[in-house]
């Protein structure tokens, strides 16, 4: 019986060590770390950790670095500007919120393109440490970022159903046109909260036939909903549809042409609905966010996309069997041959 005891004892001991010793803890690949008592000069292998940040720290692992195929010609130099006509051109929110997100979004699209050193980010920042930390994680990409001040948008937010959507940040895709390099023509624009399964440079080459965007379109859903009443009350609002066909579209995928969208000045358009917003004496004409100014803009004027690009309603949405009624087909499971289906947004949200 003695020695049973001695047995539990030994046993109960080695447990606590495993449970309180840090050391052998192992952490997710694209997991960061909320806490700001981490020492600052620990390294775990393969993980990094983010420049200085008194709020928070962020643990990635390096990206391995991801080449073209023989079938792109030769590899785009180091030199390389955010002019080359070569490059396919993404723009992409960072912040801490969402920054796990972001990574994960950036990963896939170059794992999964043709030509990855061919791909050109482009990042807008609340934050100006995150440029470090995307460097250190993906050493050999290209990028650029671009600080987008909160101040620009401020007093044209309105407060919305949730406070997420209240965010500056959420409206810096409307600036993209300004923001970005003139010689910069055409850009995809990907939301925080995707996984990329597919060349990126099949939707690149979608043809907008001369629509300024280009998005996956669902004219079956409730159009009328993202407005209020108040809005569809007002002949002088309401009648922005006139002889318009327009369908709601998720702004989470986009393609811009962003010539057309400079000789348009379609950013003042999106502040203009903004301001109504803001100043409408008879109530506020809609509740969600950064998305109704742009379907007030766009909508009936959208080039559609293939919606195997934006299967969204992948998380909450399809608990409740209300998704695969609209896009119906796998997103990650293999097919008959053992490969995944490509080109499916996988989304999740807070």
């Amino acid at each position: 019986m003695l020695w049973l005891v001695r047995l539990s004892g030994f046993l109960c001991a080695a447990m606590t060590v495993i449970v309180l010793s840090p050391s052998l803890q192992s952490f997710p690949p694209a997991e960061a770390i909320r806490s700001s008592h981490f020492d600052s000069n620990l390294r775990l292998p393969g993980q990094i950790l983010s420049p200085g940040s008194s709020r928070l720290r962020f643990w990635f692992r390096r990206s391995p670095t991801f080449y073209n195929a023989a079938e792109c010609g030769a590899s785009a130099s180091d030199s390389i500007t955010a002019c080359d006509p070569e490059l396919v051109h993404i723009a992409i929110t960072l912040d801490e919120e969402y920054l796990r997100g972001s990574m994960a979004a950036v990963h896939s699209v170059l794992q999964h393109a043709f030509c990855p050193e061919n791909v050109f980010f482009h990042f807008l920042v609340s934050d100006e440490f995150l440029e470090s930390l995307v460097r250190t994680s993906f050493p050999r990409l290209r990028f650029k970022v671009y600080f987008f001040d909160p101040a620009r948008v401020r007093n044209l937010i309105s407060s919305s159903v949730r406070q997420a959507l209240e965010q500056p940040l959420n409206y810096a895709r409307n600036y993209l046109a300004d923001m970005l390099e003139p010689c910069v023509r055409r850009v995809i624009y990907l939301d925080s909260d995707l996984v990329v399964v597919d060349d990126i440079a099949k939707l690149w080459n979608t043809d907008l036939h001369g629509r300024t965007v280009g998005a996956p379109e669902y004219c079956h859903a409730n159009f009328s909903k993202y407005f209020t009443p108040r809005f569809w009350s007002d002949p002088n609002l309401a009648d922005t549809f006139v002889a318009r066909r327009p369908c709601y579209f998720n702004t989470g995928v986009m393609v811009l042409d962003l010539d057309m969208w400079r000789r348009s000045d379609c950013t003042r358009l999106i502040e203009r609905w903004m301001e109504v917003q803001k100043l409408a004496a008879g109530g506020r004409i809609y509740e969600l966010g950064s998305l109704p100014p742009f379907l007030l803009v766009f909508a009936g004027h959208v080039a559609p996309i293939e919606h195997r690009w934006n299967q969204h309603g992948l998380g909450g949405d399809n608990v409740h069997g209300s998704c695969r009624a609209l896009h119906p087909g796998p997103a990650n499971s293999p097919d008959g041959h053992g490969r995944v289906p490509l080109g499916y947004r996988l989304f999740w949200r807070r």
